[in-house]
Parts: structure tokens; C-alpha cells; sequence
């Protein structure tokens, strides 16, 4: 009988090494011998091997190089069934020190699964299903999988792989690398998810990045700090007063009223004040009836009498209100999404410009928001390559000040920018789950696969650097 060893390594705190291991990509042949063997083209030619990875699962292995093919590996059966390997197309192979790891093999951690194997997921299953496939694609084999697929004892996942004929379920080694796609900030911190994350990451030491919901106000404090972001944010106060409110209408005639944890535009009010009428207007979205509503106010301490029951704002931030560029007289702001590469560099990956729904508050789709490229948006190339240039610098910016500051790893931020009538750069939010709907549009599928695609190779990046430095790595 083989010995399985389910590798344990450890990981202490670096964010700059850039690793770049020897890899090849091949397709998978996989042959009928009952032995664990695997033949290699000459290319591929490494000194010792004798042992194969998948996932956290290792076996020995006896290796050979053949002259053809040129671009497939054979896999033996009696070796695929060992690391719980699974028909794919093709895999990438990282070779070191004796050992040939394959895949890396990816694990998409999420909850809410459904019963039916048909949608796993639910409504979410659409958008795992394409990240997945793109993942197959690119060469590394990949599963979704939640906390209650995990068999401690045998080291395996029963997790949901997606190929031509759908869905389908099975066993699988502990996965290279996690990419974290909880729902919402309540799964976050329930914990027994927080369990699973501490032991995949401590005692397995699998790398897991995107773990976390952003809250704005630590963000805010995080990039106040920074000199060169401090720049892009509109001015700010948590837990804001009545009087505090006062002033900031007085300086800048509207501010927004979010919640430190909110999402989706959820619990957003714009507060107004005319100086013709002298009076205080507000606008937000009913959560019952969904509907756009515009108030009038003779006095600020009668908003907060009829929208908070006169409480105080503990879970809201103010925000200074910026006079944002516009179309066709509605407000306009950009989500910018930047993604980490194969070097661990922040990369713009989409930009789209969002223009808010008549009489609402915010951008968002949900509340009447339409999406348009920056093609439709500007008629002049010279303006389009100008607000381009502003708000990839930004993000750039933004990303790398916010990566800098934070724990854990991060491969993808989403943020919402503004640019006002004077041209200047404003940071409304950074998300770390970011929704995909401005993918909806036809015109930005190419951004989606891009961005999807970015995922896979900051993936790889991860499993790379686990391999060859883990002692580099944060936990």
C-alpha cells in the first residue's frame, strides 16, 4: 500500500516576493496501468522526481519522459485514484524538489448550498459555474465546496466539480489554495466557518485570500493614513451628530448617510439643504416597497425624529456629497475593478459607469441604475482616455495603499469612484466581494473573463509561492 502525507507547512508575514516557478501547462492522458506512474515530456525533465501532488495530497510515484506527445502528460489510473485526481483537459505541473505537484488544485469556499445538484448554488451557481470553467481552462483543476463537505479524518472534500455534462459531486484532496466567496458579513462570522478557515490555514497551511468584508470606516481610517490615497476621500465622520450633520450641509449642501456595513445601496440617505426654501430635503429607497422617496424636512432634528426614531446614527457614516459628473442630468460614478496577477501586481480588469436611476439616491442597479462603457459614455476619445487614466490611477493607488494595510491576502477589490466637474478623483467604497452585475452588459464580457481570469492567476501565484516559500507567506 502507497502512503498518502498531507503536506503541513508555515507561514509568517511577507507581501513583497514575487516567485515565479518553472511550470508547464499539458493535457491530461490518463492510461489504464493499476501503478502509480506518470510520464512527463522531455521538456518537463527534473533530477530525483519520484513523488506527485495534488491538492494536499502526495504520493509516490514512479516518473518517466517521453519524446511524444510534446503537450500531454499520461497519468496512470492506479496514481489518478490515489490523489483523488478527476478527468480535466489539461493541468498545469509545478515542478520542486522531487516533487511534481499538478493543478494547483483550486477550492472556491462558499455556503448556502442548495439540495439539487443541478443548481448547487442556487442563483449563485451561474457565476461559479463560469469562474470554474475558466479555472479547467487556464489548467487548474478546481472545486466549490462549503464547511460541511469536509472530512477531517480522511484529509478529502466532497466537493462540487462543474464540465460539460453540469454538476457533479465527488471526492477530492484538501484544496492548493482557497478563494473566500461567502455571501454576507452574517456566514462571515458564524463560527463554525471561522473554524474551518483557522484549520485549513494553520494546520494544513493552505493559503485563503479575499477572507472578509470590508467595513468603510476602517478602510477610511486605513487610507487617511496614506499620503499618496488620503487624496480620493470625500471627508468622513463615523457616528456622526446632529450639529456635525449641520456643518457638513453648510460646507457642501448634501451628504450621504451610509452604514458602516452595508451593501447593495441598502439604508443609503442623501440629505440635502436648500437655501432658497430653507429647508432640509431627504432621498433613499423604501425597503418594503422599493420605491425612490423624496422628503421634505422644515428641520434636521425632524428627519432624525421620523427615519431613526430620533436615535443616534452609532452604525452610520456621513459623507461629504461631491457634484459628480453627469448623463442626460443624472449623477454618475464608475465601478472600477482591479485584480492581483501571476507577479502579484494590482491590475485594472473592468471599468464601467454607472448612472443613477431618476430621483434615487445612489448608482446602484437595483434602484434604477443603468450600466454604460466608457465608449457609450464619452463621444470624444480624448475625454474617455482622460477619465481612463484618472480612475486606473486611482484604483491602482487605492488597491495597493489598502492591500499595504490590512491582514490576510487580497486578490480583488471593487471600488466605486466618482469623478466630480472638476475632473478630481473621489473614493466612494472599496468592496471585497464584489457583485458582477455591470458584467450583465454585453459589451463588458470580455472585462468579466479578464477579471475571471485574473482570480485563477493570482491563484496560482498563491499555490506557487506555498510550494517553493510558505514561509513567506501570511496566514
Amino acid at each position: 500500500m502507497h502512503q498518502l502525507s498531507i503536506a503541513s507547512i508555515s507561514f509568517r508575514q511577507s507581501k513583497e516576493l514575487k516567485i515565479i516557478m518553472k511550470h508547464f501547462l499539458y493535457k491530461v492522458i490518463l492510461t489504464d496501468n493499476p501503478s502509480p506512474h506518470l510520464s512527463l515530456p522531455l521538456e518537463a525533465s527534473m533530477e530525483g522526481a519520484g513523488k506527485a501532488a495534488f491538492g494536499t495530497i502526495e504520493a509516490p510515484c514512479t516518473v518517466a519522459f517521453h519524446d511524444q506527445p510534446q503537450d500531454a502528460m499520461k497519468m496512470s489510473k492506479g496514481l489518478a485514484e490515489l490523489l483523488h485526481f478527476f478527468p480535466v483537459q489539461k493541468t498545469n505541473i509545478l515542478l520542486h524538489e522531487g516533487t511534481i505537484h499538478l493543478g494547483p488544485l483550486f477550492g472556491i469556499f462558499t455556503a448556502g448550498f442548495t439540495d439539487s445538484i443541478l443548481r448547487p448554488a442556487g442563483e449563485r451557481s451561474l457565476f461559479f459555474a463560469k469562474l470554474l470553467s475558466i479555472d479547467s481552462a487556464a489548467g487548474m483543476p478546481s472545486f466549490l465546496f462549503g464547511a460541511h463537505h469536509i472530512n477531517w479524518e480522511k484529509g478529502i472534500v466532497n466537493g462540487f466539480i462543474y464540465g460539460k455534462d453540469g454538476w457533479e459531486q465527488r471526492h477530492l484532496p484538501l484544496p492548493s489554495v482557497v478563494y473566500d466567496r461567502l455571501p454576507n458579513r452574517r456566514l462571515e462570522n458564524h463560527r463554525a466557518l471561522k473554524l474551518v478557515k483557522a484549520r485549513l490555514t494553520k494546520e494544513y497551511a493552505i493559503p485563503w485570500y479575499n477572507p472578509g468584508f470590508f467595513n468603510k470606516w476602517e478602510i477610511h481610517q486605513l487610507l487617511i493614513k496614506d499620503s499618496t490615497a488620503r487624496r480620493y476621500l470625500p471627508e468622513t465622520i463615523l457616528h456622526p451628530s446632529l450639529s456635525q450633520l449641520e456643518q457638513l450641509l453648510s460646507d457642501y449642501r448634501s451628504v450621504y448617510l451610509k452604514p458602516v456595513n452595508g451593501s447593495l445601496g441598502n439604508g443609503i440617505f442623501q440629505l440635502m439643504y436648500s437655501r432658497e426654501d430653507a429647508m432640509y430635503y431627504s432621498r433613499h429607497r423604501d425597503p418594503d416597497s422599493g420605491e425612490n422617496k423624496l422628503r421634505k424636512y422644515p428641520a434636521l432634528e425632524h428627519f432624525f425624529k421620523h427615519s431613526f426614531q430620533g436615535k443616534h446614527l452609532e452604525n452610520y457614516l456621513a459623507q461629504q456629497g461631491i457634484k459628480l459628473e453627469k448623463f442626460q442630468q443624472c449623477p454618475i460614478d464608475f465601478r472600477v475593478h482591479t485584480n492581483k496577477d501571476r507577479t502579484n501586481e494590482w491590475k485594472v480588469t473592468a471599468i464601467a459607469a454607472k448612472i443613477s436611476g431618476r430621483g434615487s439616491a445612489t448608482t446602484h442597479l437595483n434602484n434604477g441604475g443603468i450600466v454604460k462603457t466608457l465608449e457609450e459614455l464619452y463621444s470624444e476619445p480624448k475625454d474617455r482616455l482622460l477619465a481612463l487614466d484618472e480612475l486606473t490611477s486611482a484604483a491602482i493607488c487605492l488597491s495597493r495603499s489598502i492591500d499595504g494595510s490590512i491582514d490576510g491576502m487580497i486578490g480583488e477589490i471593487g471600488f466605486d469612484l466618482g469623478i466630480d466637474n472638476n475632473g478630481r478623483v473621489w473614493m466612494f467604497e472599496a468592496n471585497s466581494k464584489p457583485g458582477r452585475s455591470i458584467f450583465d452588459h454585453p459589451k463588458l464580457k470580455t472585462a468579466d473573463i479578464n477579471a475571471r481570469r485574473h482570480t485563477v492567476d493570482y491563484a496560482l501565484y498563491l499555490a506557487e509561492r506555498a510550494i517553493k516559500n510558505p514561509e513567506d507567506l501570511p496566514l
